[in-house]
């Protein structure tokens, strides 16, 4: 009888040195297998969507060409895991920080459909082929009021209420030649087209639209961005002004004087948990920063 509680206790005392063990160590095979998996780049190239790290606005993610790619304190570049598909269409979650939905080509050609990553863009699982796909969307977004749903725009605009799964297609009445998309933080009914013709919004989850500023009226508009915390505060890139900013949640806009050394800013991002912190990359595959909510710019990659 002692000696089996002899061998019980010493089982037990072995076991929750075992735990402490990996509870330690754990930290350290996270950070190991997360170096495994990140490709030092001194560059990149053909951007299709940009976002700030959820909780760590040190990382910058860029969706690319050649697959995903993340940028640590302004001066470190990686390749996230072994897969170098186009992702033409991107939306990283608004809340969790591991996750993304992506669309475009596979590496060896076709069309991916759409499918999502929970471990930070090293793998990706097929979610959808999307409807009369498989489905290339050159534009996504996810809204951030009601994750569950999810936009794409390939010629046509489909909608997800269910996390990517299904989709449907919407008549987007007046809706055409979109060029990127976002939601609105607060309200999970709107939805903003940068477009061809100015900027559009929805207030009926995509199913009809209309020119949301008359002074972008037919301006060619490459991409708004809405502050995550003070959701009147609006940035877009237009050939007509620019960049600017607007206080009245895109009703009217204000040029900032920023020329980014005469290039185009193709995608803008606001961190979520940091409304004055702002990137912006360019045309020209140069990654510039602003520390006040978007007035002053720096290059900083």
């Amino acid at each position: 009888m002692f000696i089996h509680k002899h061998k019980l206790t010493l089982g037990l005392t072995l076991l929750v040195v075992l735990i402490a063990a990996i509870i330690v160590m754990w930290p350290k095979i996270a950070a190991r297998s997360e170096v495994e998996n990140l490709y030092p780049m001194s560059s990149f190239s053909h951007v299709h969507g940009m976002s700030v790290d959820v909780k760590d606005v040190t990382r910058l993610y860029l969706a690319t060409h050649q697959g995903l790619y993340r940028l640590d304190n302004d001066s470190n570049l990686y390749r996230i895991g072994k897969t170098r598909n186009d992702l033409m269409g991107f939306s990283p979650h608004p809340q969790e920080v591991e996750i993304f939905f992506s669309s475009g080509h596979p590496q060896n050609g076709g069309n991916i459909g759409v499918q999502k990553s929970t471990d930070g863009g090293v793998s990706w699982t097929k979610l959808s082929n999307g409807l009369n796909g498989p489905v290339d969307f050159h534009a996504m977004a996810i809204s951030t009021a009601d994750p569950e749903t999810l936009y794409g725009w390939n010629g046509s605009l489909q909608r997800s209420g269910d996390g990517g799964k299904t989709w449907e297609k919407l008549s987007a009445k007046g809706l055409s030649n979109v060029i990127s998309l976002t939601t609105h933080s607060r309200q999970p009914a709107t939805i903003i087209a940068a477009t061809a013709q100015g900027i559009m919004i929805s207030e009926d989850r995509g199913q009809s639209w209309e020119i949301l500023s008359g002074s972008l009226e037919g301006a060619f508009v490459l991409t708004v961005a809405i502050d995550y915390q003070y959701s009147n505060q609006w940035l877009s890139y237009s050939d007509k002004l620019g960049l600017a900013s607007s206080n009245d949640s895109g009703k009217t806009w204000q040029k900032i004087e920023s020329d980014f050394s005469g290039e185009r800013v193709m995608h803008l991002a606001f961190a979520s948990s940091d409304s004055s912190l702002v990137y912006a990359v360019t045309d020209k595959n140069n990654i510039y920063k602003s520390t006040d909510g978007g007035i002053i710019w720096k290059k900083v990659f």
